[in-house]
């Protein structure tokens, strides 16, 4: 994840969803793990849906 982006999977879905790191809320890019539980919105980005509103569940 050193990019500055990363994929949400979400279950039940084939496709995961694509976030940017600017749409990080009350967490830091680099403290994200691999399974951390998020919330988020869906936004519409320049290649298709994507999360906006990004937040790790605590």
């Amino acid at each position: 994840m050193d990019k500055g982006y990363g994929f949400i999977h979400r279950d039940g879905q084939e496709k995961d969803l694509f976030f940017h790191s600017t749409e990080l809320q009350n967490v830091a890019f680099n403290d994200l793990r691999e399974g951390d539980k998020v919330t988020f919105d869906m936004g519409q980005g320049m290649k298709g849906p994507q999360a906006t509103n990004v937040s790790r569940v605590e």
